[in-house]
């Protein structure tokens, strides 16, 4: 059975912006033969939230069923906005929960999160974190990993790695991008050939700037380097580059960058923030660390360069979980959930 969907989340890839799940479901449904509209594609935060309330108003004769991605913050305005046009449209709707920040601004406005969640014939979440910090909202939650095309990332066993560090986020505090080049600066005597590449967008709240005045600072100009937002096609490629991904954020929920680096096969170390333990096992396929610990984290990653055995284990671990998330098994159960949805109306 095909049918029409309307997808309602953040389609900025176009603008420069990291690319959403959401634009991915969109392909993969078109490619199985289901009429997707899509909204919004506008980079501008206002200009965005109207023409998502504007499509799924007068696009309503069009779709059968909607999904719409909910985040907290002001973003959880805008799904609260849809979905109450929607109600008035008589369309029914599937709520994909995002965001490592999510269980804390609900703890904050229960009302109104459980009364989003309630009003959705569906709820998604892509985490066991979040399924399990919210599910006192809604008990009846989906979990649908977001998926990888798996075909796209060469499988490089990292058996005996380089110090070379691969870094793939958005630059924005919540992040932590400065203390990428704080491990540097504690890993380069032991390692005098240590490398990072910081790759991913400035999102304008100053953190890429003072990460880069950060690398002047500690005389690591020529170890640094940004070679700012790449393509989605590209992503594997730069992963490529690396043996060792650093993913130092002090908020997270199931980020794709890191399932990215566990298709690929690096070694990962990581904060163990939010959904961070859910998604990976400390010792099995990657080394966590505390938050905010420059020392921590570069005691990890001098573990890998040196402890024999541990680099290779981590590596073959992750690539193997990481073939669970495979496109080939989420589309069926993201079809099987807008069916069902399609059903009910």
């Amino acid at each position: 059975m095909n049918g029409r969907v309307l997808i309602v989340g953040n389609f900025l890839s176009t603008a420069g912006r990291n690319r959403g799940v959401c634009e991915d479901l969109a392909e993969r449904l078109r490619a199985a033969g289901w009429q997707v509209i899509t909204t919004s594609h506008q980079p501008a935060r206002i200009p965005r939230l109207l023409d998502m309330v504007h499509t799924a108003w007068t696009r309503r004769h069009e779709y059968d069923v909607a999904q719409v991605d909910v985040y907290s913050g002001p973003a959880f305005l805008w799904a609260e906005a849809v979905c109450r046009v929607l109600r008035r449209a008589r369309k029914p709707y599937v709520l994909t929960l995002h965001g490592g920040n999510l269980p804390a601004f609900a703890r904050r406005w229960p009302g109104r999160v459980r009364h989003l969640l309630g009003s959705a014939a569906a709820v998604t979440t892509p985490s066991p974190y979040l399924y399990e910090h919210m599910r006192g909202f809604r008990a009846d939650l989906h979990v649908l990993p977001n998926p990888l095309e798996l075909e796209r990332y060469r499988f490089h066993l990292r058996a005996r790695p380089a110090p070379r560090l691969i870094w793939l986020r958005a630059f924005h505090e919540i992040y932590n991008p400065a203390l990428a080049p704080r491990v540097v600066d504690l890993l380069r005597h032991p390692f005098p050939d240590v490398r990072l590449t910081m790759v991913g967008p400035d999102k304008g709240d100053g953190s890429f700037q003072r990460t880069r005045q950060l690398v002047q600072a500690l005389g690591l100009g020529e170890r640094v380097e940004f070679p700012g937002g790449v393509p989605k096609q590209d992503v594997p490629l730069w992963l490529d580059q690396g043996d060792i991904f650093i993913n130092t954020t002090n908020v997270d929920n199931t980020p794709v960058s890191v399932m990215e680096a566990m298709a690929c096969g690096l070694c990962i170390v990581s904060t163990d923030v939010g959904g961070i333990p859910y998604l990976l096992e400390h010792e099995r396929d990657a080394l966590l660390v505390p938050p905010a610990d420059p020392e921590a984290m570069a005691g990890a990653i001098q573990r890998l360069l040196t402890e024999p055995g541990l680099a290779e284990r981590l590596s073959r671990s992750a690539r193997a979980k990481a073939e669970g998330f495979d496109w080939d098994a989420i589309l069926p159960r993201w079809i099987d959930v807008f069916i069902q949805v399609s059903r009910q109306r």
